[in-house]
């Protein structure tokens, strides 16, 4: 028997652009769902001309294969495609073009109160959810105290569930989701209506799940719940797989090509106009992005400056952030002395162990008068190297340290042994 549960070969989807998609009544889909154990569909409509502007493509040929028990995350910038795939692969919505194979019971969460039904309570609608993913009476009841406690909604369990606010509906939607134990687990990004004591619950469950032996679909913008959950990533752009492999890897490359975007050019010059900065790179070691670092160390990063006039004892600080904008690292220089014309301040690190994620360097300039130049520095760097911390967010820290453990029932000799 295949280990391969998903399977797309060529999907596509065009939308008429102004025009909404007719969708299903939820009886015609639940016939078609027991009609089709297999969850094979293929599309029946005929593709566009190519000079059709009345048309777009959300997908166009994405074709990929999940095996059991993987964890996968998709990835890509707002209206890449990565709903609509989910959506395809959920069986909400048909392809235009190709086809794909889903092998086991799905649990969908794809948008806040998916499948719930308004004037039902939370208690009907988890009974309601549990009998769509072909879940008998007995079952959704022996895990109903469960769910209840998770999404934490005991005390609104017999209210009407339009009366439930949109984070409320996302963790009775979840919890009923992952909890009923579906073989295929489909999660768009509706983990941020949460809070983040939730979102932490959640991605929690997910690990479960993922570690029973099921397969999850993970779609988030969140790099560090991609990092921290998934093995595997496909990166979606404009309709298409542009690529898939490795967590690490791939988050990588999608960081540091959605940061180079960002051009220091456009920077206008100081009030001054003594000097001003005028790009950054990692010099050592070089790679496909000048921002993106894959290595522990010895790393070199430089910075170009353009002396317009002469500064004499000037003074340069650097400090490096992390996304939420907290102090990473910071030193400075005094006792410049700047000719004009092109500088180059190159800074030999031999190591930046941080975790994977993006940050942001920050230069200054200053002489006797002042300030002379200020730069948050663009593109972001991108810190790649393989993550090495604790497997929780709580207790990974901040620093992406490698280290080496032993053990041994014999102490070792003084001179060998670890000294605080």
């Amino acid at each position: 028997m295949s280990d391969i549960v998903i399977r797309a070969e060529g999907l596509s989807k065009r939308y008429r652009i102004g025009e909404r998609e007719r969708y299903l009544a939820l009886r015609d889909v639940l016939a078609r769902a027991f009609s089709s154990p297999a969850r094979l569909f293929r599309s029946r409509r005929p593709s566009a001309p190519n000079g059709d502007h009345s048309h777009i493509w959300a997908l166009k040929d994405v074709s990929f294969e999940i095996r059991r028990g993987e964890v996968v995350g998709m990835i890509g910038r707002n209206g890449a495609g990565k709903s609509t795939l989910l959506k395809i692969l959920a069986r909400v919505t048909k392809p235009t073009g190709g086809f794909a194979e889903i092998c086991g019971r799905m649990g969908t969460l794809l948008e806040v109160g998916t499948g719930f039904h308004p004037e039902l309570t939370g208690r009907e609608n988890t009974f309601l959810s549990g009998a769509i993913l072909g879940m008998s009476n007995a079952e959704i009841r022996r895990k109903f105290d469960e769910i209840i406690a998770f999404a934490e909604v005991e005390k609104f369990i017999d209210t009407p569930i339009k009366h439930y606010s949109s984070g409320m509906q996302m963790r009775l939607a979840f919890a009923v989701a992952a909890h009923l134990e579906p073989e295929i687990l489909l999660v768009d990004e509706v983990l941020s209506v949460g809070d983040l004591e939730f979102q932490k619950k959640c991605l929690g469950k997910m690990g479960e799940v993922a570690k029973g032996g099921r397969t999850i679909v993970f779609v988030s913008h969140q790099m560090n719940q991609i990092r921290r959950l998934c093995d595997r990533v496909l990166w979606i752009h404009a309709g298409r797989l542009k690529n898939q492999g490795p967590t690490a890897e791939i988050a990588a490359n999608y960081e540091a090509a959605a940061s180079s975007q960002h051009e220091a050019q456009d920077r206008p010059d100081s009030p001054d106009g003594k000097a001003r900065f005028q790009s950054w790179r990692i010099s050592e070691p070089g790679g496909e992005y000048s921002n993106a670092l894959k290595s522990f160390g010895p790393i070199v990063i430089t910075f170009t400056v353009m002396i317009k006039r002469p500064l004499r004892n000037a003074h340069h600080g650097i400090v490096l952030y992390n996304s939420e904008r907290q102090l990473i690292w910071g030193t400075a220089f005094d006792g410049l002395e700047l000719e004009t014309g092109i500088h180059h301040f190159y800074y030999k690190l031999p190591t930046l162990p941080l975790r994977p994620g993006a940050y942001h360097w920050r230069v200054t300039l200053h002489d006797d008068n002042g300030l002379v130049d200020d730069w948050d520095c663009l593109p972001e760097l991108v810190v790649a190297t393989k993550p090495v911390t604790h497997r929780m967010d709580d207790w990974a820290g901040l620093l992406n340290i490698p280290c080496a453990f032993s053990r041994t029932r014999e102490a070792l000799p003084d001179h060998q042994a670890i000294t605080t």
